[in-house]
């Protein structure tokens, strides 16, 4: 990963929004810029300096981790180790006036910028940044890409695993644990998020988590899962359904996938997500099912499970090349049934590639 060049590049953005520094304390944003995997850090970047904070548990990880930045270790929270860094290298932030430090305000609490504020006194004036390294973040390099493909494939490959799992009485946490093991057999760091296997009327819940219920005789079951690989997130959905499927649910599945699929042929660069999210809407509206698509048509994955950009109705985001992101319309019907369909895809000088391999033609389990 080229964790300099990120961070020379946000140099040249620090400029542009009259910042003399930038503290990074949210844990994904210092991965990204340095190459820190632990759970305990802050991240000064100056105009000529970068240097880490962290405190004695990761002396070794840190040194063999971080890339183009100085490790300091202090025992104290990492943001106050750098305030008090801050104060005694003055000069390397704003010389003899106070210097604007940026802190990325919606990961820090109230209590921690107050904390930071006061030990920082009249040296530094805090200012909230913009979003520089998320922005950043939304197009992946070549890396990137091949690391989030990885983890594609290996998430596409618990699907087989649901489909053994998945019968009339098997609880929908035994379906989980069954995925969620083969996972880190095959080498996962971890899931995604909370692995959601819906059921019966809970697959019209969008956000099913697998719970105790049993898995009924007939109706469809909503599976949503990813894994994280070598730091990288997945995230896919696949609807099947128990039994035979009455004309109804194969009627409202063959207009989810419609949908999912004209959604994944409208992106290309130069496109908004607002009009990619528009695409899929149009067609629920057509269909007679447009107040039972309750939610976003997608969003970014990288390093987080969630990022930008928001695929959704008003977001105005263009896409490009090296963007990564979801593609999962959904119906839900409350106290009957939901179907969703999700592949990730990435964006292509031409238009785009999807990386999920997974068929999206309806199965039905006997």
């Amino acid at each position: 990963m080229d964790h300099q060049g990120r961070q020379a590049r946000l140099r040249n953005e620090l400029g542009r929004s009259r910042l003399d520094g930038l503290l990074v304390t949210h844990l994904p944003n210092i991965r990204y810029l340095c190459g820190f995997s632990g759970s305990s850090g802050a991240l000064l970047i100056s105009e000529g300096k970068s240097v880490f904070f962290t405190d004695g548990r990761y002396t070794t990880q840190a040194k063999a981790e971080v890339q183009g930045a100085r490790v300091v270790i202090r025992r104290k929270a990492a943001a106050l180790a750098a305030a008090e860094w801050m104060k005694a290298n003055r000069t390397s932030l704003g010389g003899k006036r106070p210097g604007r430090l940026g802190i990325e305000a919606q990961h820090l609490t109230v209590a921690a910028c107050n904390q930071l504020a006061q030990a920082l006194a009249s040296n530094f004036r805090l200012r909230e940044a913009p979003p520089l390294v998320e922005s950043a973040r939304m197009v992946k390099d070549a890396e990137e890409i091949e690391r989030v493909r990885a983890a594609v494939l290996l998430g596409a490959g618990l699907f087989d695993c649901a489909l053994k799992a998945i019968r009339p009485g098997a609880k929908e946490v035994e379906v989980a644990a069954e995925m969620e093991y083969q996972a880190r057999r095959a080498g996962a760091d971890q899931m995604s998020f909370e692995t959601i296997i819906a059921s019966g009327e809970r697959s019209a819940l969008p956000h099913g988590r697998a719970s105790d219920a049993p898995i009924p005789a007939t109706g469809f079951v909503v599976c949503d899962f990813g894994v994280i690989l070598a730091g990288y997130c997945s995230d896919m959905t696949r609807t099947v359904h128990v039994g035979r499927p009455p004309n109804e649910a194969r009627r409202i599945y063959e207009a989810v996938r419609e949908a999912q699929q004209a959604a994944v042929a409208a992106v290309r660069p130069g496109v908004s997500v607002g009009e990619v999210d528009g695409v899929a809407r149009k067609l629920f509206q057509y269909n007679k099912l447009g107040r039972y698509f309750t939610h976003s048509t997608g969003h970014g994955v990288g390093l987080e499970i969630h990022e930008a950009p928001r695929v959704a109705a008003g977001q105005t985001e263009t896409l490009c090349p090296g963007m990564v992101i979801t593609i999962e319309p959904g119906v839900y019907i409350p106290g009957k049934w939901g179907v969703r369909i999700e592949d990730m895809v990435v964006v292509t000088e031409q238009g785009c590639e999807a990386l999920t391999p997974t068929s999206k033609e309806l199965i039905a389990i006997a």
